[in-house]
């Protein structure tokens, strides 16, 4: 069975919402639209307070060539544009749009009478700058949490050229099932936007690589993959963190990227389940990003389950829907419990690269005490990045940065192995981050000089 070469580990693997089909959550009546919902700039936002919007309209264009557009994700009056915090207590730039019951009524109304704007027979009959353009204008950005513009990977720099795209429908974070649910109901649907990523890309060969705990998709999509030409359903062994993009190119095709190097220096287009059933979703339904798959999930969560959120929905109303926030819980996390980060405030709208709503009680979410190092070697060993995760945290906690540069911590993919794994509770993920933030801020004051 098929895997990467270097490190990696098992977790617990609590897919408590494996089973669960996806419920969808009702349009709100008021969404906050953020601009910054993914790498690179910001969108700019297009819309003044007053104006009034129809759902999918754009209301903030790409703010560069990395960069994404964002649309609201239902009808009504812009109130306010302004400063809010995000689940983290950072301040981002928002829109607020409000719907009256005409607004809300004529979204159920469009909705039930939606209808592909082309067949996928006619969209992949497309040119390929052609369904570039509508999954840029759409707003997609890689959903498997990274959220890098789509439109921007399959336009690779000079010089280099695709020779296959490459599914990540791993999902080896611990606790979450979008992607699976999304795989056992749209199965037909993400075909085609594997399809027509190849055609965009210019390549005859696509892969969907699974780890093989799924085996309910797995067989779907194998069993569906045959009406469809060069894609192939390829199962993996189950390895956290397989769903990074550079492991997963080594598990499917065999080829490491080279430190400093950008993924399609292999040869391969990297994107998500989930950002494959987005593009067909905007060429064949002409429908934008506007809304999302979403495990809610816990041990005591009342109600887990995947839900499909319009953006910009408020998160504690999304905790609700699931039986609200348990009495033991410890520590909310958006995303899974790796490499998820933990909320401060639950006030918030959803955003493109929220894949789940993690709330763990006290007992899995306090940290044991931390130990001295024994030396023992054991993050080194499940580094998947070759790295020396113990030296880099001392010398990141010493405020060393050449050393810390020096040791690579550039490529760290900030997975959490080596924490994880340590049986001295050390908090090398930590420290590896801010020498991470640190030296890449040196990097960047270097380069600007030049």
């Amino acid at each position: 069975m098929r895997t990467f070469r270097k490190g990696g580990i098992h977790p617990p693997e609590n897919k408590l919402t494996a089973s669960r089909p996806i419920v969808d959550v009702e349009l709100p009546a008021e969404v906050v639209i953020a601009f910054g919902q993914h790498i690179g700039a910001p969108a700019k936002c297009i819309v003044a307070k007053g104006d009034h919007v129809t759902r999918g309209q754009v209301v903030a264009e790409a703010g560069g060539f990395v960069s994404a557009n964002v649309h609201s994700s239902i009808s009504g009056t812009v109130t306010k544009i302004d400063k809010i915090r995000n689940c983290y207590g950072q301040l981002i730039d928002t829109v607020t749009i409000v719907a009256d019951d005409a607004d809300h009524q004529a979204d159920m109304e469009a909705m039930a009478k939606a209808a592909p704007v082309m067949t996928p027979q006619q969209a992949l009959q497309l040119d390929p700058k052609q369904i570039i353009d509508t999954i840029g204008n759409a707003g997609i950005v890689g959903l498997g949490g990274a959220t890098f513009p789509a439109k921007v990977k399959l336009m690779p720099p000079p010089g280099s050229k695709a020779e296959i795209v490459i599914i990540n429908a791993v999902e080896c974070e611990p606790f979450l099932t979008n992607d699976h649910a999304l795989m056992l109901e749209r199965p037909e649907e993400i075909l085609t936007g594997v399809s027509l990523l190849m055609r965009a890309a210019g390549v005859s060969h696509a892969v969907i690589g699974i780890e093989n705990n799924k085996p309910d998709a797995i067989a779907v999509l194998s069993s569906r993959a045959v009406q469809f030409d060069g894609i192939e359903v390829m199962p993996l062994k189950v390895k956290y963190p397989q769903g990074g993009e550079k492991q997963l190119i080594d598990a499917v095709i065999g080829r490491q990227v080279a430190s400093g190097a950008l993924p399609i220096s292999t040869g391969a287009i990297v994107q998500n389940v989930a950002t494959a059933y987005a593009v067909y979703e905007a060429v064949v339904c002409g429908k934008p990003l506007i809304e999302r798959v979403i495990t809610v999930t816990g041990p005591s969560v009342a109600k887990p389950g995947n839900y499909r959120v319009p953006l910009g929905y408020p998160m504690d109303r999304l905790a609700e829907i699931a039986g609200g926030i348990p009495a033991d819980t410890g520590k909310i996390i958006l995303g899974g419990p790796m490499m998820g980060r933990t909320v401060t405030n639950l006030n918030s709208p959803t955003l493109k690269g929220v894949s789940g709503l993690l709330m763990l009680p006290e007992s899995m979410a306090k940290r044991p005490a931390v130990q001295p190092c024994i030396r023992c070697a054991s993050c080194v060993s499940v580094c998947p990045m070759g790295l020396q995760p113990y030296l880099i945290a001392r010398l990141s906690g010493r405020g060393d940065w050449e050393q810390v540069e020096a040791l690579g911590v550039m490529n760290c993919i900030e997975c959490g192995c080596c924490a994880y794994t340590c049986p001295s509770a050390r908090p090398l993920l930590d420290y590896i981050r801010l020498g991470k933030t640190t030296v890449g801020g040196i990097i960047r004051g270097r380069q600007a000089k030049k």
